[in-house]
């Protein structure tokens, strides 16, 4: 499904928070909006969701006005916002459920999803019984098994130690790449947006603007991001980030831990 933003702003009384918007995502593509806190970043994603409307401009999906929210629109957020009294199958089958599909198939295909993020086995367990990584897998396929068009990414890894982002942003370009969905990404971690995403668009403070953005092509990505260095450096210096302080800063970590 293919995103069109045209001339959008966003403000909140006398507070502008987005300045002109104007971008097409297409159908397919992978998205990562990165900028300061406050910029409106995920106020665009929930314009998409049709949680929240323009205060100027239109943002469309395949050409249609998006004015409400709607099953082919998933947003997921950094908490996992399972319900604590459902199992974790019943918290995926209820995607499904919503749709009005029968809770016996509905389940049947939580299973199965469950099985795809490694929670085979755990099923019956409830959203306090596990860790928290085990509980944004379960928001995953629950994201996941009602095969939306568009999926909606709120810092979804940003409350998790680095190792376990590290394994869940692998499970989550895995699943990209094998349902393909039209992918909108928010998050502060630079790293992230290289690992995942086609484009990158850097956001100025508030209103937000596109500062600069950055095509990444098809080079095959691993957590080894050599490759895109110089693009990193690049993004770091637009968020106000000095580069030689940080490599400083990792190498002191190192001997630290050494």
């Amino acid at each position: 499904m293919q995103l069109q933003f045209e001339r959008v702003t966003k403000s909140f009384g006398d507070l502008r928070v987005i300045d002109t918007f104007d971008t097409t995502i297409r159908d397919g593509e992978i998205v990562a909006l990165v900028g300061p806190s406050g910029c409106g970043k995920s106020t665009l994603l929930h314009m998409v969701a049709g949680l929240q409307s323009a205060t100027e401009g239109e943002v469309r999906a395949d050409g249609k006005r998006v004015e409400r929210p709607a099953p082919e629109r998933t947003l997921v957020f950094q908490e996992h916002a399972l319900y604590p009294w459902m199992t974790l199958r019943q918290n995926v089958a209820l995607a499904l459920e919503f749709q009005g599909r029968p809770a016996v198939e509905a389940r049947r295909q939580a299973t199965q999803w469950l099985a795809r993020v490694k929670l085979d086995g755990f099923e019956e367990y409830y959203p306090h019984q596990v860790s928290g990584g085990m509980r944004q897998r379960c928001a995953l396929a629950r994201a996941f098994i009602a095969r939306p068009k568009v999926l909606l990414l709120d810092e979804p890894f940003g409350a998790l130690d680095a190792l376990t982002r590290m394994t869940l942003q692998s499970v989550l370009k895995e699943l990209i790449e094998e349902e393909r969905p039209t992918v909108v990404l928010v998050t502060h971690d630079v790293d992230e947006a290289l690992y995942l995403a086609d484009r990158v668009l850097v956001f100025s403070h508030r209103p937000a603007r596109v500062l600069e953005a950055f095509n990444l092509g098809h080079i095959p990505k691993t957590h080894d991001l050599s490759a895109f260095a110089d693009i990193r450096r690049e993004v770091l210096s637009l968020l106000g980030i000095d580069t030689q302080a940080e490599a400083t800063e990792r190498q002191t970590e190192k001997g630290d831990v050494q």
